[in-house]
């Protein structure tokens, strides 16, 4: 799994499965809208859930959640607001990470912040 975007596909294919297990509907995955992906697009209930993931072989150099700047921020609003209008949804909108690193036995662990940055 040395490839970068392998251990990307990776994390994200794992944190559907945890998702699915926590009852969310997948909706969209690498959603795209000019510069910005969302790399999952889930429901809940009545919450669109723009999820954010992160996969680390190791956090040596800091929490996987550490790596998403403001610049990323913008680019994920910018590109779930293009996804409600195109769909004319009316959802509240939470913004989450999983963040996914390999621990010192070898075996990923997964971490859902919910609500992880404010976007207003």
């Amino acid at each position: 799994m040395a490839e970068h975007n392998d251990l990307g596909q990776f994390g994200e294919d794992l944190a559907i499965s945890f998702l699915e297990e926590k009852k969310y509907k997948i909706l969209q995955r690498n959603y795209r809208f000019q510069k910005a992906e969302i790399d999952i697009i889930a429901q809940l209930e009545n919450t669109l859930i723009v999820v954010e993931v992160k996969t680390r072989t190791s956090i040596a150099y800091g929490l996987p959640q550490d790596f998403i700047k403001p610049a990323k921020i913008k680019l994920l609003v910018k590109a779930i607001n293009h996804y409600v209008e195109t769909n004319n949804l009316d959802f509240e909108i939470r913004f989450d990470v999983i963040a996914i690193h390999k621990n010192k036995e070898g075996v990923f662990d997964i971490e859902h912040i919910e609500d992880a940055f404010y976007h207003f």
